[in-house]
């Protein structure tokens, strides 16, 4: 047997172990698509845009907050980008004219994203406070994506 021979015996068996070593690995499990889901929480209900969902640069926001969080029946948005950077800000309104109660009260809203941002973003929805007592601040936010 030549030292030719010898070297191809051993390339077909060092092959053949990590192709077998690749075929025994569990196979990498599929992720399951995540179902874009309404935002709930203890003051406020978003049932457009849902968490995780891909929204144009101009988009709607529907929903339910407690009256005691909106004055003068609006209730503050915004959009931040990844690092915390606001790219659009403005205000849904109540659309019941019984908003000043402790219930959920809807609301909507149309926000507009700078034209120049898309990718990852978080909604959030600020407590309305005319008083600036910052203790009195509260908001709540979730993730979406922009166009």
């Amino acid at each position: 047997m030549n030292l030719n021979s010898l070297w191809l015996i051993v390339l077909a068996l060092i092959v053949g172990s990590l192709g077998w070593w690749f075929y025994a690995q569990p196979a990498t499990p599929v992720p399951i698509d995540v179902v874009p889901q309404p935002f709930v929480s203890e003051n406020v209900k978003v049932s457009s845009p849902l968490i995780g969902a891909t929204v144009p640069k101009t988009f709607t926001v529907k929903g339910e907050a407690r009256g005691s969080w909106m004055f003068e029946a609006n209730l503050p948005v915004e959009v931040r980008d990844a690092n915390g950077k606001r790219v659009s800000t403005g205000y849904t309104m109540a659309t019941s004219e019984n908003w000043m109660t402790a219930e959920f009260v809807p609301f909507e809203g149309t926000l507009v994203v700078n034209y120049d941002f898309s990718g990852a973003a978080t909604l959030v929805i600020s407590k309305d406070n005319p008083s600036d007592m910052r203790e009195l601040d509260d908001s709540v936010s979730f993730p979406i994506v922009i166009e």
